[in-house]
């Protein structure tokens, strides 16, 4: 049976070439691909260069753990270093956002990452690509939760990328 995965796309290390990179490995990966808007926003949680981040959705039959282990085999092969700190400059982060309706909380897969309630980052693009989804936890739409969040949200500049 098919599930929609929602992925975060993050990169402050050769941003565009990595954000392009993941992309086309995940269309590789899993076939045909939504993609949010890219957006430029501020490194948080470390004194570092800005991330392009993104959001792309897509339908699978594997479970989470084998879209977990896909999106680690990406971010090696793409030079993530995995022995910094949690919060460090990296080429490219891909967190399963949700799968499906699903909420699961076990070392290495969280789902619904708690980041699309904390992070303007995460939900701006959430909602751009799925405005009537709704959270997992809360039942609300991304929109609605968007709606709440913006009002005091740090900006977040569009930043075209041709994929």
């Amino acid at each position: 049976m098919s599930v929609r995965v929602y992925v975060g796309l993050g990169s402050n290390v050769q941003r565009e070439a990595m954000i392009r990179e993941a992309v086309a490995i995940l269309r590789d990966r899993f076939g045909e691909i939504e993609l949010s808007p890219v957006y430029n926003s501020a490194a948080v949680g470390f004194d570092g260069s800005d991330f392009l981040n993104l959001v792309a959705g897509f339908d699978t039959d594997l479970d989470v753990a084998a879209v977990a282990a896909i999106f680690r085999e990406i971010e090696d092969r793409l030079g993530r270093d995995r022995s910094l700190p949690k919060f460090a400059s990296r080429p490219i982060d891909l967190d399963i956002l949700t799968y499906g309706d699903l909420i699961l909380d076990l070392p290495g897969i969280r789902v619904p990452r708690p980041e699309i309630l904390e992070n303007a980052f995460v939900l701006r693009p959430l909602q751009d690509i799925a405005p009537e989804g709704s959270h997992p936890e809360t039942g609300e739409s991304y929109a609605v939760l968007w709606s709440r969040m913006a009002p005091d949200a740090p900006r977040l500049e569009l930043y075209p990328v041709d994929f």
